[in-house]
């Protein structure tokens, strides 16, 4: 039987770090989940700005468990304009007005189709769709804030063993363990790329 599961995670950094150098170190995808202990691989796609993130974890009978999730990547620039400017179309904004009420920048991560199935439960290979948002802004001491929130949703097979329990309990064991897990794995990769701009966690 397969079922649907969801897990959470989030938190919120301060690097130690000027703005520019932190958003092109958090925006590289490669790079930051190369920390993350379940991460296999990530590679880019030949579609633009889209890449497949291969995740694999052992399960209770010591299977190694695949799961793909194609992610697309976006950007946006945070500008906070003033109440004497008047300006409701963001394409009305200059360069001038972009460099002095910007205050910070959103990364986006959605799932994004994948090119073709992926799945292959036989072979405990499941596709994942992953969803986040990391807001960075600057502050004082050339310190850069990062608020952090990601969320994946991903099939499995269940076991026989859980099939005797009621649904919705099985589902809340197995949303509650993945979001345990995943929270554990995102401040172990934030803890890693802190060591980059000699911070520490202020809060997760």
């Amino acid at each position: 039987m397969k079922m649907s599961a969801t897990g959470v995670s989030r938190g919120e950094w301060i690097f130690h770090g000027e703005f520019d150098r932190t958003v092109a170190y958090l925006t590289d995808q490669k790079k930051i989940l190369g920390f993350n202990p379940f991460c296999y691989k990530v590679e880019e796609t030949e579609i633009e700005n889209v890449y497949k993130w291969h995740f694999r974890v052992t399960d209770p009978q010591n299977n190694p468990f695949d799961v793909l999730f194609f992610v697309e990547q976006t950007d946006e620039l945070l500008v906070e304009l003033p109440d004497h400017i008047d300006c409701t179309d963001p394409d009305e904004l200059t360069d001038e007005m972009i460099r002095l009420y910007t205050i910070g920048r959103k990364v986006n991560w959605k799932h994004h189709p994948a090119p073709e199935n992926v799945e292959d439960p036989a072979n405990y290979l499941f596709e994942g769709k992953a969803f986040a948002e990391m807001y960075l802004h600057p502050i004082t001491g050339n310190r850069t804030k990062v608020k952090f929130d990601l969320r994946i949703d991903v099939r499995f097979l269940v076991y026989p063993a859980f099939r005797i329990l009621p649904i919705q309990v099985v589902r809340k064991m197995i949303n509650t363990g993945i979001s345990l897990i995943m929270q554990t794995a995102t401040n172990r990769m934030f803890h890693c790329i802190s060591k980059d701009f000699g911070d520490r966690v202020i809060k997760a």
